[in-house]
């Protein structure tokens, strides 16, 4: 990839074949290139562009249309206002884009479907009219679309955001050649596992995740461009609508999300469509979980492990397997602070806070992560351990021990807060010191109804830190 100067947007760009179901329809390639042509020529020129779309489609056309134009996409880490102010002004020139500017240049609805034209004649006229233009921009579409874009590989692709320890949003830049590297691979890994039933037939993608983080953006955005896949433009949230989405596209399926979004699929009474593989990341994914949702979705569960600094740079068959299989071109240099991670397609080396054991040719175990491990009374243990050990026990939906905010002339121990209906926190707490020693059990150990997780399942310390300070009792 270093030695080419540039590649195409769209990978496989047969203008017929699909890439994306939206509105209740697939739309080919063909189509996609068009809407991100007039989308482009709406932006013209100038500064970076501010992804803000929320619909999986219009951020597609725009992330696209951004690279067409030699403009880099901007990803806010969330939408709170104030962390979008304080990255547009970062980035002079930048340009905000939602779904309400694409929806303009292409002349479309605001909204996430087409309008209904209403009842009697002039709605049938319309609705007519309508179709008929719609199939006019298909064929236009795909007689236009044997032009298809390259984009330099040097380009810079993106800015993807982390908190970073302060809460400031931390920018990490994405060539288009270091996205492409990665794709490359995990699309390899999805057809590793689809290959004995299906060979090389087109996987379609559901994801739950948002396209703006950087798993949804390596899984949805950039999967359906540089290989041949093609991606549900839903994010649907409750069993019922992810069973819908999956409904509404062929097999083979691959199913995105995340460990707290996949133990509510397993737990529900949903009838789902069978899923042929499902990819999980941000948090880990215990083995239990992992094998309930192959006895659930009838396919292969494939973790994935990665960072925004690095995008994804392994995987593993949870159900049935620690460690963690390398792609190739990645090297790992474990130390005692962290590990150093390089690849082929990088800028330079990644230094990570994960504390790794290298098992084998190309394979590795994840032992903790330098920030998770904390020290009590003179031992040392892993909160990430701890984590997992609560979420083992029977009856605890989710979980999460910490050490509170540090407070004067007070020792720091561990508290936890767990969502656990039905059970008391002395029988979490006996059961959990059958593992676990003694100076490391949570005091407290405090019920709460929810953890405040974010979009990705993922909890920020701050929000942590909030609720912590409602709940928790208060030292003297």
């Amino acid at each position: 990839m270093r030695d080419a100067m540039d590649a195409p947007l769209v990978h496989s760009a047969t203008p017929s074949r699909p890439i994306l179901f939206a509105n209740g329809r697939a739309v080919s390639v063909g189509e996609l290139l068009a809407s991100v042509r007039r989308v482009a020529a709406a932006l013209g020129e100038g500064g970076p562009i501010v992804n803000l779309c929320e619909h999986r489609d219009r951020f597609l056309i725009v992330y696209c249309a951004a690279l067409v134009r030699g403009r880099m996409n901007l990803l806010p880490p969330s939408r709170a206002p104030l962390i979008i102010e304080e990255v547009a002004a970062n980035y002079a020139g930048s340009v905000r884009c939602d779904d309400a500017l694409v929806a303009r240049a292409l002349g479309e609805a605001a909204g996430a479907a087409p309008v209904d034209a209403g009842g009697g004649a002039a709605g049938l006229a319309a609705c007519g009219a309508a179709a008929d233009r719609a199939a006019a921009d298909r064929a236009a579409a795909e007689r236009a679309a044997a032009d298809v874009p390259r984009i330099p590989c040097e380009a810079i692709a993106e800015i993807a955001f982390t908190s970073g320890s302060t809460g400031a949003p931390k920018a990490h830049v994405k060539r288009w050649r270091t996205l492409l590297g990665s794709t490359v691979h995990n699309a390899a890994r999805i057809h590793e596992c689809l290959a004995p039933a299906f060979g090389a037939q087109r996987p379609w993608i559901v994801a739950t995740v948002p396209p703006q983080h950087m798993y949804g953006t390596e899984t949805s955005i950039l999967l359906p461009l540089a290989a041949d896949m093609a991606v549900h433009a839903a994010r649907p949230l409750f069993p019922a609508d992810v069973a819908a989405a999956l409904a509404e596209v062929p097999g083979p399926r691959v199913l995105i999300a995340t460990p707290v979004h996949l133990r509510a699929l397993v737990d529900s009474d949903e009838c789902f469509p069978q899923v042929h593989v499902v990819v999980s990341a941000t948090a880990p994914l215990e083995r239990p979980l992992a094998a309930a949702a192959e006895r659930v979705f009838g396919g292969v569960v494939l973790e994935m492990f990665g960072s925004t600094e690095t995008c994804v740079i392994a995987t593993r068959r949870t159900a049935h397997e620690a460690s963690w299989h390398l792609y190739p071109g990645v090297a790992l240099e474990p130390g005692g602070d962290g590990t150093v991670v390089r690849a082929r397609w990088f800028d330079g080396p990644v230094v990570l806070q994960d504390i790794v054991e290298l098992d084998g040719d190309r394979r590795f175990i994840v032992r903790g992560r330098n920030a998770d491990m904390i020290e009590v009374a003179g031992k040392r243990a892993s909160l990430a351990d701890l984590n997992r050990r609560l979420l083992a026990i029977s009856g605890v939906r989710d979980a999460v021990a910490f050490q509170p905010d540090e407070a004067t002339g007070v020792v720091r121990r561990v508290a936890a807060l767990v969502v656990a209906p039905g059970l008391a926190p002395e029988a979490i707490l006996a059961e959990l010191g059958r593992a676990v020693d003694p100076a490391f059990l949570p005091r407290p150990l405090v019920l709460v109804p929810a953890l405040p997780r974010n979009e990705l399942g993922k909890l920020s310390r701050e929000a942590l830190m909030r609720l912590a300070a409602q709940r928790l009792p208060h030292h003297a």
